[in-house]
């Protein structure tokens, strides 16, 4: 048996989460009373017995700003962690010097965890960025050294992804949270069609994540987030959809355990074939994660949260 048939079956991948040390760099986005709970650090060390506890063997660190010192330092805690089998990191899609770049972040410390690279599209202010030369040239070294794309992209930035995903058919595009839908409003149109139209392109992954905070932060359930969760399923297929926390910033909205139970009873409905692919193997093959290990020996029990609303940490 091979490490991902092994690992299909004895753990659970968290696809998408953070850390950061305020006394390393700042996080600038994290502004506002709102996001006050989120202005301390969160380390690896606080994130293994909240991930242990429900299941999670391996996971994947995703880079939260655009400067290129992040992607070292991950990919250094990668190295010496257990638990994180992958970065997805940042480098200047804009630079003529992508490839050069990226084969320093492989050469360094820690290099063979790479496997993904993002840039915070959402706050970029021109909603067809990811389609200019200069970027598009960038993505083209991203999938020419061998790694994925994360989308960290708004509704109304999903024309502009599908299109670079069907300039770029040999690069994979992972679109983070879901593409961010509107669940507060409780509006599917039009975020519902584009996400189809993306999911239409062959390569193209989306993940099982952020939904709890683009939710009604003290009073979602899970039935809120259930039309979200159908349509991606939908459009994506059990094989090209994975399980994200996004740690910590989902604390604004829910505990650990209780994004992980969300996740469960979204996905109750699926074959447990179907459920191995969300929660493990579809990362391990999107990614090229190796993983070994074993599920944790104490799993915390999954409450229903279809009648509860979330909570504010």
């Amino acid at each position: 048996m091979t490490a991902m048939e092994a690992n299909t079956t004895e753990g659970v991948i968290d696809a998408h989460h953070h850390v950061w040390d305020l006394s390393v760099r700042d996080q600038n986005w994290i502004t506002g009373r709102e996001l006050a709970p989120l202005r301390r650090d969160f380390t690896l060390a606080d994130l293994d017995p909240e991930a242990r506890a429900v299941g999670v063997t391996a996971t994947v660190l995703v880079q939260t700003i655009d400067v290129p010192q992040e992607t070292p330092e991950f990919l250094a805690l990668a190295a010496d962690s257990a638990l994180v089998a992958g970065v997805v990191g940042w480098t200047d899609l804009a630079s003529p010097n992508v490839a050069h770049a990226l084969a320093v972040l492989r050469e360094g410390p820690g290099g063979e965890y790479l496997v993904g690279i993002r840039h915070q599209v959402q706050g970029e202010s021109d909603p067809r960025w990811l389609v200019r030369p200069d970027v598009l040239r960038g993505l083209a070294a991203v999938a020419e050294a061998g790694l994925v794309y994360d989308l960290v992209v708004k509704p109304h930035q999903l024309a502009a992804a599908h299109e670079a995903a069907r300039l770029l058919p040999g690069l994979t595009f992972v679109l983070d949270h879901a593409g961010k839908p509107p669940i507060a409003s409780g509006e599917l149109r039009p975020w519902a069609d584009s996400v189809r139209r993306l999911a239409s392109l062959h390569n193209t992954v989306c993940k099982l994540s952020g939904m709890v905070t683009e939710a009604d932060w003290g009073h979602w359930s899970v039935e809120d987030l259930r039309p979200y969760a159908d349509t991606v399923l939908d459009a994506f297929g059990p094989r090209r959809l994975m399980f994200g926390s996004d740690w910590p910033v989902c604390r604004l909205a829910a505990t650990y355990a209780e994004v992980a139970c969300a996740a469960r009873e979204l996905t109750a409905a699926l074959r447990p074939d179907e459920r191995r692919e969300v929660f493990a193997a579809t990362a391990l093959r999107t990614y090229g994660l190796t993983v070994t290990g074993s599920p944790a020996a104490h799993e915390k029990p999954c409450v229903p949260l279809s009648s509860s609303p979330g909570s504010t940490t």
